[in-house]
């Protein structure tokens, strides 16, 4: 008797107006590398706008980068329902509308409402915020988010691996979100450590 084929890990990638749509893209070329991960996209209209003017790219061409494809309208879709099993859901950018949305269980969109079944079925939910400054709405949404097992993942940029690009702080931190789902990569190598001489200035 044969096994089974063992299905690919599917992840959800949603995409919001928040700037920062650099992020979703590059997941999607790492994810498209890799056979075993099955990518579901959803991105929104303002998301669409910022594609277009943060990254010159067409609609048309994000969506030839993802497995699966969804309509934001679309809450009748597989992804819409807990029993479409995934390993959960990336947020990539999160505008402080989306991250409302999901700390109050509104599920106003597929977006959210994804969201919102991936924290109910506890699967991993982790939302690239983007805001500055933050008041405090934001941070109690982040708060409530938090409380209900997702993970709130500001891309701050680091500069103790010396970046020589915008590219490269991209790459830390979007290495970053894929080693929280323990996909392989090798976009930025494992911190070593303080060498003796560095620890000496200190």
């Amino acid at each position: 008797m044969t096994n089974p084929t063992t299905p690919p890990k599917r992840l959800i990638i949603g995409i919001t107006g928040a700037t920062g749509v650099v992020y979703a893209v590059r997941i999607l070329q790492i994810l498209r590398a890799t056979t075993q991960i099955e990518s579901h996209l959803i991105i929104s209209e303002a998301g669409i706008m910022s594609l277009h003017q943060e990254v010159g790219m067409k609609k048309q061409q994000l969506e030839a980068m993802a497995d699966k494809v969804y309509n934001v309208k679309d809450i009748g879709a597989a992804i819409a329902s807990g029993s479409f099993l995934t390993d959960g859901m990336i947020i990539a950018p999160c505008s402080m509308k989306t991250l409302a949305s999901v700390a109050l269980g509104l599920s106003e969109n597929l977006i959210s409402r994804a969201a919102d079944v991936t924290l109910k079925e506890r699967r991993r939910l982790v939302m690239l915020v983007r805001e500055t400054p933050l008041n405090l709405a934001h941070l109690r949404n982040m708060t409530s988010v938090t409380e209900m097992g997702g993970i709130i993942f500001p891309p701050v940029p680091s500069f103790y691996q010396h970046p020589a690009s915008i590219a490269e702080m991209v790459d830390h931190s979007v290495g970053r979100v894929l080693d929280l789902f323990n996909i392989a990569h090798q976009l930025t190598p494992e911190w070593p450590g303080l060498k003796p001489s560095d620890q000496a200035q200190s």
